[in-house]
């Protein structure tokens, strides 16, 4: 008998429930507290002399970490803050410049996504702060299972940086990674910063 046999892995619908469930056990104060250690890690990565800087909004409901204190340390740094709107029927994301004027509305969803704005070209973003529920040692990442970042980091260039965000550290190992994964470069947890 090989080891492997004694080495169960998850299977990414259990890594989901997994997670989602260790998430409704986190309070409103330890979720604020864990955020700003994010925030606080973010500042170590070495990306910090581009321009075009994409991030996702919290879904609160999803108990998502506040990516606040990341919108403050980028426009803290000047830099052009990038955010997306997702369409259900062709599962694409388009994205807008994040100004003073845009107006955040959250979808059906729950997903605050900006009403309008200005279009940013996908080949224009330099770093991809990407949402996650668990992710593994190798940079391998399970989201919400609809595809929505794999389809557009595909069409990223290919030295856009991707930084994962997790409160938790990572798995050993996701299987069943399919050849539309995109890895990620780092992931920024309260306690470390991985890089892959």
């Amino acid at each position: 008998m090989t080891f492997s046999s004694y080495f169960y892995v998850m299977t990414k619908q259990e890594l989901r429930k997994k997670y989602k469930d260790l998430r409704k056990t986190i309070t409103q104060d330890q979720l604020e507290d864990l955020s700003i250690a994010i925030a606080n890690n973010v500042l170590q990565l070495p990306i910090w002399e581009y321009s075009f800087y994409h991030t996702f909004l919290t879904i609160e409901e999803q108990k998502e970490i506040n990516t606040d204190y990341l919108l403050n340390i980028l426009s803290g740094k000047d830099k052009n803050i990038v955010i997306s709107k997702s369409d259900f029927t062709t599962l694409d994301m388009t994205h807008y410049l994040l100004t003073d004027n845009t107006r955040i509305k959250k979808n059906n969803w729950n997903i605050p996504e900006p009403v309008d704005g200005i279009e940013i070209a996908t080949e224009k973003i330099d770093v991809v702060f990407v949402p996650l529920l668990a992710f593994d040692v190798k940079g391998n990442r399970v989201g919400y299972g609809k595809g929505f970042y794999d389809r557009f980091l595909a069409n990223c260039r290919p030295e856009t940086i991707t930084v994962g965000l997790s409160f938790f550290e990572a798995e050993n190992t996701i299987e069943a990674i399919s050849k539309n994964d995109v890895p990620l470069d780092y992931c920024v947890t309260p306690e470390k910063v991985y890089e892959f």
